[in-house]
Order: C-alpha cells, then structure tokens, then sequence
C-alpha cells in the first residue's frame, strides 16, 4: 500500500503541489466560510425554536445541531471547492503566472488537472459522508428529539406546578398542571387542551408519565367541552397514550432519507408502494439527489475554471463575486427542479440532476471556447 501511494505521488508535479497548495489553503477557508453560514442563519434558529416551543435543555438542543453538521458539510464541500478554485486561478491569472505557464507551453488542461483531481477526491469524500455518517448521526439526533420532546423536562419532586406548550403563531395551545412529581410518576394530571377550534379537551388522570413515545395517563377521563361551557362528550380509561408536546415528530419523519443511504433508501421505496404522488416523487428525488449532490463538486469546477481566468485588461479579483454568483444560479435551479419533480412536472430524476445537467452544458461550452481562443 506504501509503495502505491509512493508511485503516485512521484508523479505529482512542483506544478501540481503549487497549484494544489492554494486550492486546499482556499477550500479550508471556504468550507468554514459557507458552513459558518448555514450554521448560523438556520441552525440556530432551529435551536432557539426547540428551546422556547418545545422545551428542550441547551445541552440537548446544541448536540441535536453538532449532529446535523455532516449533512451541512455534504452542502457546503462542493462552494468550497468551487471558491478555492476560482479564487486560485483568479489569482494566478491576475499575477500573469497563468500567463507565463501558457507561454512555457503549459495549456489550461494541465494547470487545471491537480484541480479536477481534487475536486474528484472531495466528490467522493462528500458522497462518503452523505451515505456512512449522515444516516448514522441524523438517526442519533432525531432520537436524541424525540426523547427529549417525550420528557418535558418535568421537575422531580415539585409540587403544584404548570407549563405551557405554545403554537407557532404565539398562542397558548395546551396547558398542562401537574400535582407533584415523584421519580418519573406525575400525580394529579390536568391537560387543557386548545389545538382544536371551538372546542376544548380536558383531561384528567390520578398519575401518568412521560416518554419518548407520548404522555402515558393512568386511571382518568376526557372531557369535550364547547366555547359556550356545554360538555359534548366524556370518556374514561384506565390507560392512555397522547403525544402532546411532540408536534416536531411528523416533522422529524422527513428525515428519514437523511436516514437510510442509497441501497437502504432504494429498498424502502421499492418496499412500500403505498407512496403515491408527491410523496413518491420526493423519495425518488432524494435517491437521485444522494448522486447528483457529491457530483456537484466536479460540475462546478468545470463552471468556475473559465470563469476564473481573467483577462488581462481586469486588474481586480472577481473570484468570490462569481462563486458567489455561480452557487446562487446553481441552488436557484436546484430548487426550481426539485419544486417541479415533486409536483410531477418533471420526472424525479430530471428533478434532481437538472441543475448538474444545465451547468455542465454551459461549463463545457465555456472551458472549451477559453482553453482554445485565449490568448
């Protein structure tokens, strides 16, 4: 194995090692960059609502968002990759080292080939971690939620106390009051229950608990009662299971492409053909998406690579403006086709290559006409 890898980098260049050099210095610094700004414009966000809604400890809640940074890392690789790229060339061709390289008979395929390497490398690096520490650690942190959604953090051994769950739009949606709490055994349960429109549910139960399945009621009754105070309905039980308190869990079900990786997440479609319609198409497209997302890396350097070479009569770096711009184009139509896949406009491979297809059209179009017009 030593001597492979010693045969190999024999045949990398003081070219290659120069080039390569600046490109991972720029990946580096690129990857924190645009993880740094998913982190902090999403991440957080969903951290503060888990918080204030759903009642869950800062600890837990910053272990839930450490556990999603795999899956911000298979997104942010491929801007990473393409800034270092066009920032690098970009330079090089400002200092007119490209310039003097063409001009010692070195064409733009060879001071660009370390860079495809790499960005090859980086596609498989990303493709890696979207199928083995993705599926493991999204696994980890949904449970992670669901426990604590399930537990509500009740104080032990207090007494005549209340907590509240509030709805999205600020409204208080259900109000619970508890008795006293012994050990993990709730006694004298009261729930006033105002999720449905003219309506309230109140339930009462002698001792109950909580976990990561729901509110488990022991011995009580339910009671429906109207806006005017007339009781439609009762029901009595001697044993009851609510999910109150956990709302996000349909939510977190979603997650169950992050899940599974490609062979896992094939045989679940194939296994379960009561999927129709959108829902259908968005495993389709998450299957297609577990690809196309890693070869993204490669298109984009195929797209940067022109881009980056500047001519001689632009004296400034463009390189962060056309990352900047050529990550937006490529998420815009991201998007777009995904929207259209899922609505079955376009089938759902189309929904998840499309924008891969469409960049590596104009990507070709430009490499080719820069590697044999420039001058």
């Amino acid at each position: 194995m030593i001597s492979v890898l010693k045969k190999y980098s024999d045949k990398i260049t003081q070219l290659d090692r120069y080039i390569l050099k600046q490109v991972i210095e720029m990946f580096i610094m690129g990857v924190c960059i645009f993880t740094s700004i998913i982190f902090a414009s999403d991440t957080f966000i969903t951290l503060i609502k888990q918080i204030s809604l759903y009642g869950i400890p800062f600890k837990v809640a910053l272990i839930i968002i450490i556990l999603n940074l795999p899956s911000v890392f298979v997104m942010t690789i491929p801007m990473g990759v393409l800034l270092a790229t066009v920032m690098t060339l970009n330079k090089l061709s400002l200092a007119s080292e490209i310039t003097v390289m063409r001009a010692c008979g070195i064409g733009l395929d060879r001071i660009a080939k370390p860079i495809f390497v790499f960005a090859i490398l980086m596609s498989l690096v990303s493709f890696f971690i979207n199928e083995a520490v993705v599926p493991v650690v999204t696994k980890q942190s949904k449970d992670l939620a669901l426990w604590s959604f399930g537990q509500k953090n009740i104080p032990d051994g207090k007494q005549n106390f209340i907590f509240k769950e509030i709805a999205p739009g600020g409204n208080l949606k259900r109000l619970f009051y508890v008795g006293k709490c012994e050990g993990k055994t709730l006694k004298n349960i009261t729930v006033l229950d105002l999720s449905k429109e003219n309506t309230v549910q109140v339930l009462q139960a002698k001792d109950g608990s909580t976990s990561p399945v729901g509110w488990v009621f022991n011995r009580g009754a339910i009671y429906t009662v109207a806006n005017q105070g007339k009781v439609l309905n009762s029901a009595f039980f001697e044993n009851s299971v609510a999910q109150f308190g956990m709302d996000l869990s349909r939510e977190l079900d979603a997650n169950t492409t992050k899940e599974l990786n490609f062979p896992k997440l094939f045989a679940y479609i194939m296994q379960n053909n009561h999927l129709l319609g959108e829902q259908k198409n968005f495993y389709w497209i998450q299957l297609y998406d577990k690809i196309a997302l890693p070869v993204t890396t490669i298109v984009l350097v195929l797209v940067g690579v022109p881009l980056a070479i500047t001519p001689p009569r632009v004296r400034y770096n463009r390189g962060f403006l056309f990352s900047i711009m050529i990550i937006f184009a490529y998420y815009l139509i991201r998007a777009l086709s995904i929207s259209f896949g899922e609505g079955g406009a376009i089938p759902p491979f189309l929904g998840a290559w499309l924008a891969n297809i469409i960049l590596t059209i104009i990507g070709a179009y430009l490499y080719y006409k820069k590697v044999y017009t420039i001058n």
